[in-house]
């Protein structure tokens, strides 16, 4: 495992990063206010510096450290059935200033790493039903000869994945980095095929060589989804929100979730509260503002893991946190993940599944 100073946090301070592409962006802005939603998403605010009860240094806490061939296996999570999450590095293009993980410790793993976790995957029993690998990190494709070395390796040894979902955004933070070399690292393989994640959360990060570069992706033959943020002042609003989905609809990008913005430490500034989330979400799905084709899931980052809001999902509140009820049964979950434990925010109820409280937002308005 390797170390990198130029990434992550050092003593609990998340370095601002801006990519030399972002920055000639927001210089051709000049005075303007037109590209602040840039600003609100890369550039280190006080406000950072301020937390409220409940808050946390990091999301949810999945990472298995299973032992395999004899060694302690890093860089590996699991929540869900069916999904192996791998982080190869948590180096980025830029640093995005809600970013989940913005608190990790700096690594990049090696070869020899990603070759034992993709036997891990395709060998160990606990793995067998596992069908989808999730390349997260920080941004798999900043190291693109090792990202491609994990795909070679998961095609070798676990041959019962079916789909390689990639997590990144690069084509937003540095568009030239998508070149020839990168496209045919991400092409099918014999085995899966290849998804790209991706956060787009405003319609004014579209410019033209981000769009070219999403073209360059699904022309390799990758699936592209969006996973975007719900963020204060950055995209808050339904005239916003209808704007950046026909976006998406017409860039053959699927709309997969709309994510309240998680409450970790020193991020409440951009965080709207639930109400407004769903009051938008509504907007957005039953106004006929936008295609049918291109409504998202309104979700929480919760501490047991995604869960996507309906009818009944809130079902207590105490103060400024809601008790949200999943679908998760805490046996399935033990099953699959054998290490996880029940973090202290979570319950179970009287049907086996998943209870968790979960900080809600009043708009911005922390203390000290």
């Amino acid at each position: 495992m390797e170390e990198n100073p130029l990434a992550g946090a050092k003593d609990g301070v998340f370095a601002e990063k801006i990519s030399p592409y972002l920055r000639q962006k927001m210089a051709e802005r000049g005075s303007s206010a037109e590209l602040s939603f840039l600003d609100l998403q890369y550039v280190a605010d006080p406000s950072e510096n301020v937390s409220r009860a409940h808050e946390v240094a990091r999301h949810y806490e999945s990472e298995l450290h299973p032992t395999f061939e004899g060694e302690e296996l890093r860089g590996v999570e699991k929540l869900y059935r069916r999904t192996l999450l791998v982080e190869p590095t948590t180096i980025c293009a830029a640093h995005c200033r809600w970013c989940i993980r913005g608190q990790y410790d700096t690594k990049t793993l090696s070869n020899d790493d990603l070759a034992r976790i993709a036997r891990y995957c395709g060998l160990d029993p606990e793995n067998s039903d596992v069908r989808e690998v999730l390349i997260t990190g920080g941004d798999p494709l900043i190291l693109v000869d090792r990202l491609e070395f994990l795909l070679d390796a998961i095609e070798q040894h676990a041959p019962q994945v079916e789909v390689v979902r990639i997590g990144t955004r690069v084509p937003l933070q540095d568009p030239k980095r998508v070149n020839e070399r990168m496209v045919r690292a991400l092409r099918r393989r014999s085995t899966f095929r290849v998804e790209i994640a991706t956060h787009i959360n405003h319609p004014g990060e579209l410019f033209p060589e981000v769009r070219e570069a999403y073209a360059k992706l699904q022309e390799a033959g990758a699936r592209i989804y969006d996973q975007t943020v719900l963020l204060r002042d950055v995209n808050d609003d339904i005239d916003t929100l209808v704007r950046l989905y026909d976006e998406l609809r017409y860039l053959d990008i699927e709309a997969h979730y709309l994510f309240h913005c998680v409450p970790i430490r020193g991020m409440d500034h951009h965080r709207t509260s639930i109400a407004r989330g769903l009051d938008l979400f509504r907007q957005l799905t039953v106004s006929g503002m936008t295609s049918g084709r291109a409504k998202p899931h309104y979700a929480l980052m919760t501490d047991v893991g995604k869960v996507a809001l309906y009818e009944g999902s809130l079902v207590d509140r105490d103060g400024s946190r809601v008790l949200v009820q999943t679908g998760y049964s805490y046996n399935d979950r033990l099953r699959w993940a054998p290490d996880w434990q029940l973090p202290a925010s979570a319950r179970v109820d009287d049907n086996g599944l998943l209870q968790v409280w979960y900080l809600d937002s009043d708009g911005g308005k922390a203390e000290v």
